[in-house]
């Protein structure tokens, strides 16, 4: 695969703009990345940019903390996709994973599924504030669920994407779903390690830089 197009170029910090999202955009059109990852505000402005080209708009939902219920989750990617979005990453609920009630987990991610369609579903199980055995129960679950990519991290949490935790859930997931490291990768390095350990898309706020 191209390797620009292993990349997710993301903002979602509370302070971006509507110039940094445009920004985003024609960058991400000038080095082909395989998507921009936006908060839901911005959804519509990234699409207008993007329009015409292979560039996806991917929005995330119950971003970062992944505590709202599951029918607002829900209520955001539907507003997504009908305002351009083609992939939606969501996070799931991980106190009731932690909770052990696997079912809410599963469930959660068979609605957002259900309410996307065709597009692209990845969910982040922010590993950080996980063991390797919820880990791997958060991937069997997202596959279960139809999920098309397990994530590593919001970014936004204790920590980031690691290549010990890469390697751990595409062992976990095989070819039934993809994995996407995410949180903390600004080198061509980590990059490469990340993609060596399994990983088929990468999210970060350093694009250009990776290339």
């Amino acid at each position: 695969m191209k390797r620009s197009k292993y990349i997710d170029s993301t903002i979602l910090k509370a302070d971006a703009t509507e110039e940094m999202i445009r920004n985003l955009c024609r960058e991400a059109k000038k080095h082909d990345f395989a998507a921009v990852c936006v908060n839901p505000c911005w959804v519509s402005v990234a699409a207008e940019e993007l329009e015409g080209t292979d560039v996806h708009v991917a929005c995330v939902a119950g971003f970062p903390l992944g505590q709202n219920s599951s029918v607002i989750k829900a209520g955001e990617a539907a507003e997504a996709v009908h305002n351009g979005a083609d992939e939606i990453d969501m996070v799931i609920n991980i106190g009731r994973l932690i909770s052990g009630d696997i079912d809410y987990v599963r469930d959660e991610i068979k609605l957002i599924k259900k309410t996307i369609g065709n597009r692209i579903l990845k969910v982040i199980i922010e590993c950080c504030l996980l063991n390797d055995e919820q880990k791997i129960a958060a991937c069997k679950a997202a596959v279960e669920a139809g999920a098309d990519y397990v994530k590593t991290s919001t970014g936004f949490s204790a920590g980031g994407a690691t290549v010990e935790d890469v390697r751990l859930m595409k062992e976990t997931v095989g070819d039934k779903a993809k994995v996407k490291a995410a949180g903390g990768i600004r080198t061509k390095e980590q990059m490469d390690r990340m993609i060596e350990a399994g990983a088929e898309r990468i999210g970060t706020s350093s694009g250009a830089s990776l290339l």
